[in-house]
């Protein structure tokens, strides 16, 4: 019975989903100026096993994560850039994907674009204005800005548990504003002089922040449905403004169960490009392989936050190593599937994700079965029959597969690159057959120097019967 913490409640709640067998879910997703850091790495992440967990639960689910494509941000970086808004957004579009490539995050199964969905924009603010939840502000060139009217809305603060009143305690009107209420916000913005623009009933401009998604999701997925995910910091005032504007907009409960994933902080800040303390998912990947970041990400329950350090990084390469190492020289593709009759192991495996995608429980339940799979290893070394120690192996790739774990080559993840300036692999299995060949003609002094040659080159040995297996250091 799966259970999910529901940020509306500030409760875990057994999920039901709207439609039998069928999951609808929105993520936010980024805001495409620059190269991803860890903390978007940790929203793809999450959202990714989610994704995963409840695919192999049995459950069809569609899967939207837009992508926000015009903004302040966008526009300036453009300008700073000297180049159109439009190409710059490409560009960090293909790096996003590149970056969510090698993090092993499955594509969503729709990835809308707010530029590409500005008709829908207009038609959602043209409705909030028709129902009184929206105003105009004054002219300025043929164009007004639009607001949302937050006091029209009388569930405002549901999500973050946020009064009202106390937030306009805290806030001033500025000066030459439009707004009738400082907490109002904007809909639609009227296009400053080499701004990119839409035309609209307003005039030329473009949409707010908080409306685009509101837009998309419904669109999308209809008025109501069963996810709505993101980031912390998002869920005030952007997914609090979500809801006013989805709600009011089609007169239906928008999202039932709403997830937070918690922050990568630095020296206790939260990393963000704001206070210049983020490190790119690309700028990590130079020194560590994608799947140490994958791993490192799901050592603390998505809810949680989570302290980057290179010592977080080394102990999750080293976990990974254990895990590689339960299944190297199996051939998993041999003989029958893993039981039909489902083992401990999955069950207090499913018990661990179907509370609230626990994976550091999880990933504690798969360690004791990689150490249950050497176990029978070790007992089978000399013994025809290896079907335990494959059947337990083939749970333990099952398992980790569903958190997008050990994907790759087992091979691969021992022998790797050797880089510009290394040993290639040609090499070191040339010098290892020729270390076989010494050892056969028992010329232990030749043999012993090349082992030591390739310890010199970061290479360790390991003899096994009339084999030798390797792996870089």
């Amino acid at each position: 019975m799966l259970k999910i913490y529901n940020s509306l409640s500030n409760q875990k709640e057994v999920f039901t989903p709207i439609t039998d067998n069928k999951i609808n879910m929105y993520v936010c997703g980024m805001t495409v100026y620059d190269y991803c850091h860890l903390g978007h790495a940790r929203v793809m992440v999450a959202f990714d096993v989610v994704y995963r967990y409840l695919i192999a639960k049995g459950y069809d689910v569609t899967y939207v994560r837009n992508i926000t494509d015009i903004d302040d941000k966008i526009i300036q970086r453009a300008n700073e850039n000297g180049e159109d808004f439009s190409q710059l957004t490409e560009r960090f579009i293909d790096a996003m994907h590149e970056d969510e490539k090698a993090l092993g995050i499955h594509p969503p199964t729709f990835e809308p674009k707010a530029t590409d969905n500005i008709e829908a924009i207009i038609d959602m603010i043209s409705t909030l204005i028709d129902k009184g939840y929206a105003y105009q502000g004054a002219s300025d060139n043929d164009c007004t800005d639009v607001y949302y009217s937050v006091s029209k809305f009388e569930g405002y603060g549901k999500l973050s548990g946020r009064n009202p009143d106390d937030l306009r305690a805290g806030e001033r009107i500025a000066v030459n504003t439009d707004k009738q209420d400082p907490l109002d916000f904007v809909l639609w913005k009227c296009a400053k002089p080499d701004e990119p623009y839409w035309d609209s009933p307003w005039g030329k401009g473009r949409p707010g922040w908080h409306i685009e998604c509101s837009a998309m999701s419904t669109q999308i997925l209809g008025n109501h449905f069963d996810i709505h995910g993101g980031g912390h910091d998002l869920q005030f005032p952007h997914h609090e403004n979500e809801i006013a504007q989805s709600e009011a907009c089609t007169g239906e409960h928008f999202a039932n169960y709403w997830m937070h994933n918690g922050f990568i902080r630095i020296d206790e800040e939260k990393m963000s490009k704001s206070l210049n303390n983020f490190f790119t998912i690309r700028d990590v990947l130079k020194d560590y392989k994608a799947e140490v970041i994958r791993y490192f990400m799901l050592t603390s329950q998505y809810r949680s936050p989570l302290n980057y350090s290179t010592d977080q990084l080394d102990a999750a390469h080293a976990a990974l190593d254990r895990f590689y190492t339960a299944l190297r020289g199996l051939d998993l593709s041999a003989g029958d599937n893993a039981d039909q009759v489902k083992s401990s192991y999955e069950e207090r495996y499913e018990e661990a994700m179907d509370d609230d995608f626990n994976t550091p429980e999880a990933l504690a339940v798969l360690f004791e079965l990689a150490r249950e799979v050497n176990r029978a290893r070790q007992a089978e070394d000399k013994k025809e029959d290896k079907s335990e120690s494959l059947r337990l192996a083939k749970i333990l790739f099952k398992l980790t597969s569903q958190l997008g774990l050990l994907t790759g080559d087992i091979e691969d993840w021992f022998k790797g690159d050797a880089g510009s300036d290394g040993i290639s692999n040609e090499e070191i299995e040339t010098l290892i057959q020729q270390r076989l060949d010494a050892k056969a003609n028992k010329d232990w002094a030749l043999a012993d120097k090349i082992r030591d040659e390739l310890v010199a080159q970061n290479i360790s040995l390991e003899d096994k019967g009339p084999k030798t297996i390797w792996r870089r250091d």
